[in-house]
Parts: C-alpha cells; structure tokens; sequence
C-alpha cells in the first residue's frame, strides 16, 4: 500500500486545533475497524469456512463406509415355532427306515416352521465398502472442492480490498472537508477584517457604497459556504462512520494525511494486460471458476465407466417366541459372515449422462466468455482511470501555479503597501486570493488521490 504523506508545507497551511476530547480515529484504525465489523467480509469468511468443509468431505469419500444396523421386531399374525420330534410319534412297529426318515423330517418341519417367521426377531449387522474404482471421481471430486475453496479465498480477498478502498476514499473527503473548514473560517476572519476596513474608509470618505457592497457580498459569501461545507463534513464523517460498521457519533475526529501528488517517488502501477490478469481478483476468480465446471466435465463423463465396490459384513440374526428368549451370538450357528466384489455399470438412463456432459461443456464455456469479458471490461476501466489520473495530474500542475501565483501576487503587494503604494485593500484581496487557491489545491489534491487509488485498484495493485 503507497504511504500517506503529509502536504501541509507544500499549502502553507498550519491550523491550531484544540484538544480533542471524544473519540479520535486515525486511517489505519479505521480500516482495521471495516475489516472487523464488514458484513461482507464476515459472509465470505462463512462461506470460506463451508468451502474448506467440502474439501475435507470431498477427502472423506476416498476412505472406507463403515455402517452399524441393528433391528428388533415384532411379527403378527405367526404361530408359535416349535421342535416336532417325529421319533416320538412311531408307534413299536417302526422300523429302522421310518426312524432314518423320522429323523430327516424333524429339522425340515421345524425349518418350515421358522422359515414363516418369528414373533420376535432381532438383527445386528456391521458392513463396510470401500470403493475401489468410479470413474475418478473421488479424486476429481478432491480437485473440485479444492478450487472451490480456492474461489472463495479470492472472494474474501476481494471483500477485504472493497471495504479498504472504501474505507480510504471516505477518508480522504473527510480530510478534505476539514481542510476546507478550516480555510474558510480562516478566508472569513480575513474578509471581516477586510469588512471593516471598508467600513472606517467609507466613512471617511476614502471608498464610496460599491466598494461596501462588494466586501459585504464577499463575507456572506464566504460565510453561506463555510455552512454548506461544515454541513458537507458531518455527512462525510456520518458515511465514513457507516463504512467502518459504526453508529453515528456527534463527537469524534478523524486525523490523518493524504497522499502528495508532488513526491518524486510515487512509482505508477503496472498497466500490462498480462500483470493484470495475475492481479485482478475477479479474473482470478473466473479462472479457478473455469478449472472447476472442466473437472465437472470429467465427473459427468465419468458416468459412462462401471463401478467397482469392494464389502464386506457381518450380521447376527436371532428369532424367537417370546421378546425375552435370546440366544447368545455364535460365531458358526447365528452370525452370518460375506465379502463381496460388486461392479455396477449404467447402459441406458434416457441419453440423461450425455446431456448432463452437454451442459457441463456448456457451462465451461459460459465461463470463458465471462472471463474474456471481464478482461475486456478490465481494460477500459484501466484506461479510463490512466485517463482520469492524468487529468488530476495536469489540475495539481495547474493548481500548484496557482498557488505559486497567489503567493507572489500577495508579496508583490505586501512589498508595495509596505511601500505606501498599494491600499490596504488590495493586500486584503491578495490575501483572499491566496487562500482560495490553496482551496483549490486542496481539492485537487484530493481528487489526484482518488484517481490514483482508482487506478491502483484498476491494475490490482491496490
């Protein structure tokens, strides 16, 4: 950020100002303030914070799925399921082959029996999957979030750079405001003084009523501006105040100096197209936006590849009569235990992947002609700010004279009334005329600094 410094010798301007008893902000405070309380700022930090949660969930479905499931019913409408021996039921003649059968027939009826379903059942499973191939979309999904994230970045950088240039401009009027505040009440002082000399020289007889008419055209004069600038100033602070996320206060100040239009040092900023595309924020923003929707490109595309699923579970299943009746987990009789490989593929879903990578490419595009746009836009607006600098720095050259001018105009006549050559009068005048001119300076002065920061802001360097 160029360095503030200060002009006050180049007017020749000191006021004494007394002792300030309320709240006093320099420009640095104030920004810092902005910063703080933005609510721009604050809803870009919000949505950096989401960004970064989606990077860490985009991470999340590179790793494993394990889930947990347990099921305990109730079933209507069954009968009670219950072991029939048929051995019981041979009578003495049975031989050896009705018992071989009786004894094949007593597990298939209680089978049959239980396959119907108990009254009370429960279920506990755990199942992992991991996903060994989809078409990379894990990984892109990575990149995606990661440029997403990287576009909010930029967004809150952008925040912070609106609310410091707005922040500084509303500085600089309200620096320039006081100024002019304090010069006019100066130019009044010296108009009064100038007032009253007319009035003992009419008396006398030395100057006629125009010449009255004249200085009292010029005191109301300066007073009705010194009200229209002081009622300029509360409404300069009151904005900046808005600007810096504060309520409006009566009693405060603010102190702080502008830039000089006339330092040797102050380097222009860089104007080439190819620095300003590294700079902008907003084709920043367009170019992580552009690498975004082309890796969706790459996700859509990915749809006409298979899947592939690798799993795995283990699941306790128990059914019984009554809710109380459990029996204990075991390893080779209740507990059913599968790894799996499962590859899926989609071959027709109404043409719906085909169109959905046309709209990707579509919005790749979009972006493109944004971004073309925006350099084009960026350019004029750099130009126009060149342009405008320009103007406000031939208005310092013009206004400095001026002042130059004034200045010597005011000793010329303070040699020749020393002289007795000149009438008070004209020393008045020549007083009245310097402190317009520094007037002038001053709001060129500010002008050239808000041409100069425009242009800083128009190349990115700001």
């Amino acid at each position: 950020m160029p360095k503030h410094v200060a002009i006050s010798i180049i007017l020749g301007v000191f006021f004494t100002l007394p002792a300030w008893s309320g709240e006093v902000y320099t420009r640095e405070r104030a920004v810092q303030i902005a910063l703080e309380k933005s609510s721009d700022i604050q809803t870009a930090q919000q949505n950096l914070t989401a960004a970064e949660s989606k990077v860490n969930g985009a991470y999340g479905n590179a790793y494993p799925s394990i889930d947990f499931s347990a099921t305990y019913a109730r079933s209507f409408g069954v009968d009670d399921v219950e072991y029939t021996d048929v051995n019981s039921m041979l009578d003495e003649q049975a031989d050896a082959n009705d018992k071989t059968l009786a004894g094949i027939m007593s597990p298939m009826l209680y089978g049959m029996q239980a396959s119907q379903g108990f009254r009370w059942g429960t279920q506990v499973g755990l199942t992992a999957t991991q996903i060994l191939y989809a078409q990379g979309k894990v990984t892109t999904g990575v990149q995606i979030a990661k440029a997403y994230k990287r576009v909010n970045e930029i967004a809150l950088d952008k925040a912070k750079e609106d609310v410091r240039y707005d922040v500084e401009t509303a500085f600089d009027q309200v620096l320039y405001l006081d100024s002019a505040v304090a010069i006019y009440e100066a130019s009044i002082e010296q108009a009064n003084k100038h007032l009253d000399y007319v009035k003992k020289a009419k008396e006398s007889g030395l100057l006629g009523e125009l010449d009255m008419i004249r200085a009292q055209i010029q005191v109301d004069e300066l007073t009705s501006g010194l009200e229209k600038t002081k009622k300029n100033q509360v409404i300069a602070k009151n904005a900046l105040l808005s600007t810096m996320g504060l309520p409006w206060e009566s009693d405060v100040q603010f102190e702080g100096t502008l830039r000089d239009p006339m330092e040797s040092t102050l380097a222009l900023p860089d104007t080439s197209m190819n620095g300003m595309r590294q700079r902008r924020k907003e084709l920043s923003q367009l170019k992580e936006s552009e690498k975004m929707y082309t890796l969706n490109v790459d996700i859509n595309k990915g749809d006409y590849m298979p899947t592939v699923v690798l799993g795995g579970s283990l699941t306790y299943a128990n059914g019984a009569n009554e809710w109380n009746d459990w029996d204990a987990p075991n390893w080779d009789d209740n507990i059913n235990k599968k790894i799996y490989l499962n590859v899926s593929m989609n071959l027709f879903n109404g043409l719906q992947t085909r169109e959905n990578v046309v709209q990707a490419k579509s919005d790749v595009r979009k972006t493109q002609i944004q971004k073309e746009t925006a350099e084009r836009g960026i350019q004029l607006q750099m130009e126009s700010a060149m342009n405008t600098w320009n103007d406000a720095q031939k208005q310092i050259e013009i206004q400095k004279r001026k002042v130059d001018l004034a200045q010597r105009n005011l000793d010329l006549t303070q040699v020749s009334y020393e002289a007795g050559k000149s009438p008070q009068l004209d020393l008045l005048d020549a007083n009245m005329s310097l402190r317009n001119a520094k007037l002038d300076y001053m709001s060129a002065v500010v002008d050239w600094n808000k041409a100069y920061n425009a242009l800083l802001k128009a190349t990115g360097e700001y």
